[in-house]
């Protein structure tokens, strides 16, 4: 009776030290500082170009609580931000960003094409937005082509495992994501197959995850309170020229962030509300 007691007694604990570990690795958002979220969407580019370190430092300088950036991978595996797959759009260069080297990618400049300024800028890298973001802002990491340990080590390395979110863009990634780190944030568009909330419980069964992200249009009130009651955070996208027309509906659908191409008069409008 008493060895089964005992056997009774150990197996309890290791029940309680598993649930001890899966509560510590538990996804936690990083602090909010704010009651609304505002995300530069590739930086604040209003002045200059997109996914340069001075359009991260604009939008920290206008107060965001996230940039958001597009991690790549280059041929000899350095880890740099473009949004797109080649350099053709950007710089002054052409070609994949994979089949080019870092050394290759540090001689391009990205250049502003909206104004008859000559400025340029290099192609950043990972490590360079990390120390540059480090305890002022935290990063909404949109990743694009990338290894998961090598990222989450330069993470680390900079100590900011909790001012880091992860959007997803494949069901890969989010298991290797879940798998490797199961401490990290990440986040998952709306699928067009979400119409109700019925649908969105079938695709969070699927899908556990801690925020949601998507066009703004795609969602109705139903499927941001059904999201909202089941503990996910939606901060969707708004980016466009006009975006400014949209934000009260977004406010009325009942978003508690937004990403953005206009962090710093989105913050305005928003002090203007009582929402900053």
């Amino acid at each position: 009776m008493k060895e089964f007691e005992m056997k009774r007694n150990i197996a309890c604990l290791f029940l309680i030290i598993c649930n001890i570990q899966i509560y510590a690795q538990r996804a936690i958002l990083p602090e909010a500082k704010h009651r609304f979220i505002v995300i530069a969407h590739r930086g604040d580019h209003v002045e200059v170009p997109e996914n340069t370190l001075a359009a991260y430092e604009n939008a920290i300088k206008n107060g965001v609580d996230y940039v958001e950036i597009d991690l790549r991978t280059t041929k000899d595996s350095i880890l740099v931000i473009m949004h797109d797959a080649t350099v053709n759009r950007m710089t002054n260069g052409k070609g994949k960003i994979s089949d080019l080297t870092y050394a290759e990618m540090r001689k391009l400049e990205v250049i502003d094409k909206r104004k008859d300024s000559t400025k340029t800028y290099p192609v950043p890298n990972f490590e360079e937005v990390l120390q540059t973001c480090r305890n002022k802002n935290c990063i909404y990491l949109d990743f694009k082509d990338a290894s998961v340990q090598q990222s989450y080590n330069l993470i680390k390395k900079y100590g900011m495992e909790k001012q880091v979110i992860v959007y997803i863009n494949a069901p890969f990634q989010y298991d290797e994501w879940r798998k490797l780190v199961p401490s990290m944030p990440v986040m998952l568009s709306l699928p067009d197959s979400v119409k109700n909330a019925n649908a969105l419980k079938t695709f969070l069964a699927k899908y556990p995850l801690e925020l949601l992200d998507g066009d703004y249009s795609d969602y109705t009130k139903e499927i941001v309170k059904t999201a909202t009651a089941a503990g996910k955070v939606v901060w969707p996208d708004i980016q466009s020229p006009d975006e400014y027309r949209n934000w009260n509906k977004a406010l009325e659908l009942g978003f508690k962030g937004l990403q953005t191409d206009h962090p710093k008069a989105l913050i305005e409008y928003l002090k203007k509300k009582g929402l900053r």
